[in-house]
Protein backbone atom coordinates (compact mmCIF):
# COMPACT_ATOMS: atom_id res chain seq x y z
CA UNK A 1 0.00 0.00 0.00
CA UNK A 2 1.41 3.54 -0.71
CA UNK A 3 0.64 6.63 0.24
CA UNK A 4 1.86 9.57 -1.90
CA UNK A 5 -0.37 11.83 -0.78
CA UNK A 6 1.27 13.08 2.56
CA UNK A 7 -0.82 11.02 4.92
CA UNK A 8 0.63 9.86 8.22
CA UNK A 9 0.30 6.35 9.21
CA UNK A 10 -1.73 5.65 12.17
CA UNK A 11 -0.57 2.32 13.98
CA UNK A 12 -2.31 3.07 17.63
CA UNK A 13 1.62 2.78 18.45
CA UNK A 14 3.66 5.90 19.74
CA UNK A 15 6.75 6.05 17.44
CA UNK A 16 10.03 5.36 19.32
CA UNK A 17 13.29 6.84 17.70
CA UNK A 18 15.85 4.43 17.09
CA UNK A 19 18.48 6.74 15.65
CA UNK A 20 18.95 9.50 13.03
CA UNK A 21 21.81 10.90 11.10
CA UNK A 22 22.80 14.28 9.21
CA UNK A 23 24.21 13.78 5.56
CA UNK A 24 26.08 16.72 3.09
CA UNK A 25 24.25 16.93 0.02
CA UNK A 26 26.83 15.43 -2.09
CA UNK A 27 26.64 11.80 -3.96
CA UNK A 28 29.06 10.33 -1.12
CA UNK A 29 26.42 10.65 1.54
CA UNK A 30 24.17 7.89 0.09
CA UNK A 31 26.54 5.16 0.67
CA UNK A 32 27.48 7.00 4.01
CA UNK A 33 23.84 6.72 4.86
CA UNK A 34 23.58 2.69 3.84
CA UNK A 35 26.86 1.74 6.15
CA UNK A 36 25.54 4.03 9.08
CA UNK A 37 22.14 2.98 9.14
CA UNK A 38 23.22 -0.76 8.17
CA UNK A 39 26.21 -0.18 11.73
CA UNK A 40 23.14 1.39 14.23
CA UNK A 41 20.51 -1.38 13.02
CA UNK A 42 22.71 -4.62 13.23
CA UNK A 43 22.31 -5.39 16.81
CA UNK A 44 18.28 -5.12 16.24
CA UNK A 45 18.13 -8.57 14.44
CA UNK A 46 15.30 -7.02 11.76
CA UNK A 47 12.42 -9.57 11.05
CA UNK A 48 12.87 -8.15 7.55
CA UNK A 49 15.39 -7.41 4.59
CA UNK A 50 18.00 -5.40 4.83
CA UNK A 51 18.95 -5.20 1.78
CA UNK A 52 15.40 -4.06 0.79
CA UNK A 53 15.53 -1.49 3.42
CA UNK A 54 19.46 -0.10 2.15
CA UNK A 55 17.85 0.39 -1.37
CA UNK A 56 14.80 1.98 -0.02
CA UNK A 57 17.47 4.61 2.11
CA UNK A 58 19.63 4.95 -1.31
CA UNK A 59 17.04 6.00 -3.31
CA UNK A 60 14.97 8.09 -0.72
CA UNK A 61 18.61 10.19 0.04
CA UNK A 62 19.86 10.26 -3.44
CA UNK A 63 16.49 11.88 -4.54
CA UNK A 64 16.61 14.01 -1.35
CA UNK A 65 20.58 15.03 -2.14
CA UNK A 66 18.73 15.56 -6.26
CA UNK A 67 15.72 17.23 -5.26
CA UNK A 68 16.46 19.58 -2.05
CA UNK A 69 16.38 23.15 -2.49
CA UNK A 70 17.96 25.96 -0.42
CA UNK A 71 18.93 29.60 -0.64
CA UNK A 72 21.69 28.72 2.37
CA UNK A 73 23.72 25.89 3.21
CA UNK A 74 21.58 22.39 3.94
CA UNK A 75 21.40 19.20 5.41
CA UNK A 76 19.63 15.79 4.56
CA UNK A 77 18.46 14.18 8.00
CA UNK A 78 17.54 10.66 8.12
CA UNK A 79 15.35 9.21 10.55
CA UNK A 80 14.45 5.82 12.04
CA UNK A 81 11.55 4.32 13.99
CA UNK A 82 9.90 1.70 15.75
CA UNK A 83 6.32 1.85 15.45
CA UNK A 84 4.86 -1.23 17.21
CA UNK A 85 6.73 -4.19 15.13
CA UNK A 86 7.06 -1.76 11.55
CA UNK A 87 9.86 0.36 11.13
CA UNK A 88 9.46 3.50 9.78
CA UNK A 89 12.64 5.42 7.54
CA UNK A 90 12.12 9.01 7.24
CA UNK A 91 13.88 11.19 4.75
CA UNK A 92 14.25 14.84 4.86
CA UNK A 93 15.11 17.86 3.10
CA UNK A 94 14.41 21.61 2.16
CA UNK A 95 12.55 20.68 -1.63
CA UNK A 96 8.67 21.37 -1.82
CA UNK A 97 6.51 18.48 -0.79
CA UNK A 98 4.42 19.02 -3.87
CA UNK A 99 6.96 18.04 -6.29
CA UNK A 100 7.31 14.66 -4.77
CA UNK A 101 5.78 12.26 -7.19
CA UNK A 102 6.17 8.44 -8.61
CA UNK A 103 7.02 8.31 -12.46
CA UNK A 104 7.13 5.54 -14.36
CA UNK A 105 10.68 5.71 -16.70
CA UNK A 106 11.38 4.43 -19.94
CA UNK A 107 13.18 1.45 -20.10
CA UNK A 108 16.09 3.59 -21.56
CA UNK A 109 16.34 5.98 -19.01
CA UNK A 110 19.06 5.55 -16.32
CA UNK A 111 16.79 7.76 -13.43
CA UNK A 112 13.31 8.38 -12.42
CA UNK A 113 12.93 4.51 -10.93
CA UNK A 114 13.36 5.63 -6.77
CA UNK A 115 9.82 6.21 -5.38
CA UNK A 116 9.00 3.13 -8.08
CA UNK A 117 11.57 0.56 -5.92
CA UNK A 118 10.22 2.25 -2.45
CA UNK A 119 6.76 1.39 -3.34
CA UNK A 120 7.65 -1.69 -4.63
CA UNK A 121 9.61 -2.53 -1.46
CA UNK A 122 7.66 -0.67 1.26
CA UNK A 123 4.26 -1.86 3.00
CA UNK A 124 4.13 1.94 2.38
CA UNK A 125 5.00 5.25 2.01
CA UNK A 126 3.95 8.76 2.31
CA UNK A 127 5.17 12.33 1.23
CA UNK A 128 4.56 15.64 2.92
CA UNK A 129 6.05 18.56 4.62
CA UNK A 130 8.64 17.71 6.96
CA UNK A 131 8.58 18.83 10.48
CA UNK A 132 12.12 21.17 9.64
CA UNK A 133 10.83 22.14 7.08
CA UNK A 134 10.85 21.40 3.06
CA UNK A 135 10.34 17.97 2.54
CA UNK A 136 9.98 14.49 4.25
CA UNK A 137 9.99 11.12 2.05
CA UNK A 138 8.95 8.19 4.53
CA UNK A 139 8.39 4.33 4.22
CA UNK A 140 7.28 1.67 6.39
CA UNK A 141 8.34 -1.94 6.51
CA UNK A 142 5.59 -3.85 8.54
CA UNK A 143 6.64 -6.70 10.51
CA UNK A 144 10.41 -5.57 11.28
CA UNK A 145 10.87 -6.78 14.91
CA UNK A 146 9.29 -9.92 15.92
CA UNK A 147 6.15 -9.66 18.37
Amino acid sequence: MSDAAGGRWTAGDQPVSIGSMTLYPVPESVSRARRWFRKFMDPYELNCSMDECLVMISELVTNAILYGEAEEPWRVRVDWWRVGESLRVDVHNPGFPAQVRMRCAAADEAHGRGLCLVNALADSWSAGPSRFGGTMVSFLVDGAWKP
